[in-house]
């Protein structure tokens, strides 16, 4: 089991939660970027943004706020979600790219703040132009900014933590507030009736690059979970602060676009980043509150990014355990991970030093809306495999959480298919890696098991009630097997796979003499597991299970009333026996006699020692006795046709037939193989004439030496009469599977 990440400190409730999303969510994007959106797309494309980025987030933060109440929720935040449910491997990967996509993203609002004070510089220019001319070219230099504030920001979280964050995080969400009151405020230029809904400026940008720079700024509603470890109710903060910080920023961004298109033409808004700023009753505000956006998002990735990586080391899913214990290290004053801290400042600096905006941008939107579809996706998934376990205090919708997820993963590809390409080579690679030195699976594996369980329970009972065909329309094996030899001989067990692989369903039951107790059920355990791994290394689609009975009979009377699992009631019963052991074949034809009150087809493999030989050639003997078996036999050989082992094996069927019979019976034959498709060639039709005194079996012994199998058919009369006799003899042939058919079944599709 993963360790956990829980800090005895954590004091914060919702409002943290709250403001640490509703400050990313009307950050900086909103300031510098939003006029070049509505410029570009127009108002209604400005607005089809909005929806859109919010078809992804609104999902995610309901995702969210259902799981959070379903699980206890500690420090890393959005990973520790997604790795409790996906399992550590997944897990980590997609939390090694959520926190690249977090420290990136302090790079993005430090880039931004550096642009917040540009206006403040050219103000400079003008009221100290002897200082400017000796310092005004390093301060108007962005990256020399950004490096600085970075800097300071880096000393201020490794000196005083989360908390000193968290109350500079109030004070700055203040002033955004005030900053966009202040714009609403601004002079209005044009009436409602007198703007296009979907005017834009000439030459465009394409729509859904316009997406990917705005995207991130719906990102905040993953902010909140960042401070999971530091709350002290993670269940009820992280819900309510989430989703109070989605609704108001919807409405903020819908006011916004409106109030901006009312103010200014389209063309500045497209071109001049701080068009806010003249609209603005009092301008100097605006850069002001893109400094305290920036600033503020800053402090909330800063915070965050630090916790995701303490938390992937927490749970050791890097190869080395040093640098788990290096990551996972807290000081202990105040639970803060100073290393996590440390790493991801230098992300920071990195990407500060390249300094476009739009370009990390793009790399911030990508990484987090993989994020946000793995979220959607999980929630759908745990809403579809109906685990009892799963028992969430709020509960979202399915379809909202598959609509997340589809879009989430369409939307990437629209927004950049090289980014999106690569982003998924990343996280594939990553977990690739991870998983070479990490075996736990147990979480993705039971979700997909519950979803498997889900599907197959739904099936089951959809063919149970659908079953309403006789059994001759569209025949397919159903068959099972009870044996108590399943370790002598893999003779039947192979036939059942191979019946079962393409077109029917298989049970190998292992039979165990006895009584129910504690050691017999320890004995059926140990078999299953046995024959488990015998079905893993053939790569069978064959179930598998055991029975404990005081009697083969008895043991035949249980399974023969069980339904099938496949959703439809099994429809052919396999036994088995040595050539040279009488004591098995009448156990055989003992138990026959159980099977007359079933509607159960019959099969009876008789083993040899050359087995199945080299699987290249099935003999099937038809006789004007048993003619009723004849489709049953045919269907059998192409069926095991069906499976690689048998593909190039070549069938041919023999008729036994009175003197005078040979054209009829011929024509017959050639019908059913010509009507029913099957890929038997005329040539392999064989017509035998049968002697006065001439037996089957000597005809069946000198024609059949040197096939692979031999499908004989029997009647239930005649073995009444015969008893052993019946299936006794045969001394040149390999293993040979005798067959009795309860009705008659169709080859032919009489539909078409």
């Amino acid at each position: 089991m993963p360790s956990t990440l829980n800090n005895k400190k954590a004091n914060f409730g919702t409002t943290p939660v709250f403001i640490t999303a509703i400050s990313t969510i009307l950050g900086a994007i909103l300031f510098l970027r939003f006029g070049y959106a509505v410029g570009h797309t127009g108002l209604l494309g400005a607005f089809a943004i909005i929806i859109l980025g919010h078809l992804v987030t609104i999902p995610t933060a309901l995702a969210v706020a259902e799981i959070a109440t379903n699980q206890k929720v500690e420090g890393g935040g959005a990973y520790y979600i997604i790795s409790r449910s996906f399992g550590l491997n997944i897990g980590a990967a997609i939390g090694i790219t959520l926190f690249l996509s977090q420290a990136i993203s302090v790079a993005f609002y430090i880039i931004a703040f550096s642009e917040s004070l540009m206006p403040f510089m050219d103000y400079l220019d003008t009221v100290f132009p002897a200082f400017m001319n000796i310092f005004g070219e390093y301060l108007h230099d962005k990256k020399i900014i950004g490096m600085s504030s970075m800097g300071l920001l880096t000393f201020i979280i490794l000196r005083k933590g989360a908390n000193v964050g968290m109350k500079a995080l109030y004070i700055v969400a203040g002033i955004l507030f005030l900053s966009l009151i202040f714009f609403f405020l601004g002079e209005t230029k044009y009436d409602i009736s007198e703007i296009s809904f979907i005017k834009k400026i000439n030459n465009p940008d394409d729509f859904f690059y316009v997406f990917t720079i705005i995207f991130p700024a719906f990102t905040g509603i993953a902010a909140g979970l960042g401070l999971s470890g530091n709350l002290k109710d993670p269940k009820k903060s992280i819900p309510r602060g989430t989703l109070w910080a989605t609704a108001v920023g919807i409405l903020v961004y819908f006011a916004v676009a409106l109030k901006l298109v009312l103010s200014a033409p389209l063309d500045e808004l497209a071109n001049n980043q701080m068009v806010m700023s003249d609209i603005a009753i009092w301008g100097p505000i605006i850069p002001i509150g893109l400094a305290c956006a920036a600033v503020s998002s800053a402090l909330g990735s800063v915070i965050i990014a630090p916790r995701t990586l303490q938390a992937l080391g927490n749970d050791k899913v890097f190869p080395l355990q040093k640098i788990n214990n290096w990551f996972r290290k807290e000081r202990k004053k105040d639970n803060e991970p100073i290393n996590g801290a440390i790493i991801t400042s230098i992300i920071a600096f990195f990407f500060i030093y390249i300094g476009d905006i739009n370009f990390v941008a793009q790399i911030i939107s990508m990484f987090f809306i993989v994020t946000y579809g793995a979220i959607c996706l999980i929630s759908f998934l745990e809403h579809f495999s109906a685990d009892p376990s799963y028992r969430p205090t709020f509960k979202s919708r399915w379809y909202f959480s598959l609509l997340g997820a589809i879009l989430s993963f369409y939307l990437m590809f629209k927004m950049n298919t090289s980014y999106a390409l690569l982003s998924i080579a990343t996280m594939s690679g990553i977990y690739y890696y991870i998983s070479l030195n990490n075996k736990e699976k147990s979480g993705l594996e039971k979700l997909f098991r519950g979803v498997i369980f889900q599907m197959s329970r739904q099936l089951q009972i959809y063919l149970q009630k659908k079953d309403e065909e006789t059994e001759s329309e569209n025949w397919r094996p159903f068959v099972i097997c009870v044996t108590e030899d399943s370790f002598k001989s893999q003779d039947s067990f192979d036939l059942v796979r191979w019946m079962s692989h393409k077109y029917g369903f298989g049970t190998f039951m292992h039979y165990i003499n006895g009584y129910l107790s504690k050691s017999t059920f320890q004995e059926s355990k140990e078999v299953q597991n046995k024959l488990l791994q015998i079905s893993k290394k053939e790569k069978s689609r064959v179930y598998i299970d055991t029975i404990i009975s005081p009697s083969y009979t008895s043991a035949l009377a249980q399974v023969i009333q069980l339904s099938g699992i496949s959703g439809k009631g099994n429809n052919l019963i396999m036994f088995e026996f040595d050539f040279d052991k009488s004591e098995e074949l009448k156990k055989v034809t003992e138990n026959y006699q159980l099977l007359k009150a079933t509607d159960f087809d019959v099969c009876i493999l008789r083993k040899s020692l050359s087995s199945f030989g080299k699987k290249n050639s099935i003999h099937i003997w038809i006789s004007s006795q048993d003619y009723e078996n004849s489709n049953l036999m045919i269907l059998i050989g192409y069926i095991l046709l069906g499976h690689p082992e048998w593909s190039k094996a070549e069938i041919k069927i023999y008729s036994i037939i009175k003197a005078g019979e040979s054209e009829n019976s011929s024509s017959k034959l050639l019908k059913l193989v010509s009507e029913g498709r099957l890929p038997i060639s005329a040539h392999n039709i064989i017509m035998i004439e049968q002697k006065e005194d001439e037996k089957v079996k000597e005809i069946i012994d000198e024609h059949s030496s040197d096939s692979d199998l031999t499908i004989v058919g029997f009647r239930g009369e005649i073995l009444k009469k015969q008893k052993e006799s019946l299936f006794e003899g045969y001394h040149n042939l390999g293993n040979v599977l005798f067959v009795n058919s309860q009705n008659e079944k169709e080859i032919v599709n009489t539909e078409n």
